[in-house]
């Protein structure tokens, strides 16, 4: 009876086993017509992304190396992601000096021993089939420590403390010091790096006259302004070589007053395709800016109308951003031809094992348990999205999105 009970049971898992993976592969089926456009490869001509998902730059409190453990923490929070599909992922920001940090002690990238430590990092998602980039992030007049610099000695409304302007000399070295930051990443085993050009940081502070007071070859005309991040991104290139990912984060919609005008971000993005960066990422909103936008008020894709404005002037891949946590809004704004990638951050956080985690199992699959066949969200989604309150939010936002447009 026993042999017999074990022999049923065997059969009974084999049976299991074999319908459950008929069903798996039915449903990656589906979701590989259902989101083509999402799930197709990008071919950057170096290097080819797996799909057009990008897992944009979080500050995960995993960035600072752990005592004792260094970035192991770091190496397997993004190594889960890998192993979910995901097409490329970007750190937390990682300044590439002291003057840059966000706060006293984060991370930086400026010496080997920390290169034996991102390491760590690096190697975890390789080995699941990932890519990653890291982050340069430097903070400006956002730096929460008193030894910040910036363009000019303008206090962020809110920062705690007075920045000190950088003389001439000092911006060439941190022009430098982006470009000693991009080889040391790579020399890490990252496979590009994401230059910080937008929601505030020191980039952004040099390219507007509300924030770059100079009088030098780094302040007045607008031509000035933007050599900033133009020969960052030159000079990274120059330092990395051809064939390694070199993404923008161009603020498009500053949301500030005396923030950047059309023209001028059309502009500074040619300048940064011609200096070298192979896709160019949206930034929407300064850190000190009053309109929502990431907020759960704004609408799903609420702003890859921005991004689509920049389609036909640039000819690199662009990556649009904020509040895209839907397959079906991602896939439709590739088919709008609004972007060429989709960014989201926060789902993927929360979610590791797959590249869509409206996705309930780890793979490629879509849960269609409405009576609509329509993709149904797993309850975390369901949370974080706040379903179940009604009306009036999503009016608002839909009315923000009019007046923006």
């Amino acid at each position: 009876r026993i042999a017999l009970q074990k022999l049923l049971s065997r059969h009974f898992l084999n049976r299991f086993a074999a319908h459950f993976r008929q069903i798996s592969t039915s449903r990656g089926d589906t979701a590989m017509s259902k989101f083509s456009r999402l799930l197709q490869p990008l071919d950057l001509g170096h290097t080819t992304l797996r799909n057009r998902v990008v897992m944009g730059s979080m500050h995960t409190g995993l960035e600072e190396p752990a005592w004792g453990q260094g970035l192991r923490a770091m190496g397997e929070f993004f190594a889960e992601r890998a192993r979910g599909g995901v097409g490329l992922m970007v750190t937390g920001g990682i300044s590439p000096n002291r003057a840059g940090w966000v706060y006293p002690f984060a991370a930086k990238l400026t010496t080997k021993a920390e290169v034996e430590l991102h390491r760590d990092v690096t190697a975890p998602v390789h080995a699941a089939g990932g890519k990653i980039a890291m982050q340069i992030l430097h903070a400006g007049r956002y730096a929460y420590h008193p030894l910040g610099v910036a363009p000019s000695n303008v206090k962020a409304p809110i920062g705690w403390f007075t920045p000190r302007a950088l003389s001439t000399e000092e911006v060439y070295d941190t022009v430098e010091d982006y470009a000693r930051a991009a080889t040391l990443a790579r020399e890490a085993g990252y496979d590009g790096v994401e230059i910080m050009g937008s929601e505030g940081y020191l980039i952004n502070q040099f390219i507007v006259e509300r924030t770059n007071k100079r009088t030098d070859e780094w302040g007045g005309s607008y031509e000035n302004r933007m050599r900033f991040p133009t020969e960052i991104v030159r000079r990274v290139r120059q330092a990395v070589g051809d064939d390694f990912i070199i993404m923008y984060r161009l603020s498009m919609l500053d949301l500030v007053e005396g923030g950047s005008v059309w023209p001028e971000i059309v502009q500074l993005a040619k300048a940064v395709e011609g200096a070298g960066a192979d896709i160019i990422n949206t930034g929407i909103g300064w850190h000190e800016a009053r309109i929502p936008t990431i907020a759960t008020c704004v609408p799903r894709g609420g702003f890859a109308w921005v991004t689509k404005k920049l389609k036909g002037e640039v000819g690199i891949p662009l990556c649009t951003t904020n509040r895209i946590n839907d397959p079906t809004v991602a896939e439709q704004i590739l088919n709008d031809d609004c972007a060429d990638m989709v960014r989201r951050r926060l789902l993927l956080i929360g979610s590791e094992h797959c590249v869509m985690p409206w996705c309930c199992l780890a793979c490629l699959s879509v849960q269609t348990s409405d009576q609509h066949g329509e993709a149904v969200p797993c309850r975390p989604v369901l949370r974080q999205e706040g379903h179940g309150r009604k009306g009036a939010r999503h009016q608002h936002l839909h009315r923000l999105q009019s007046g923006l447009s």
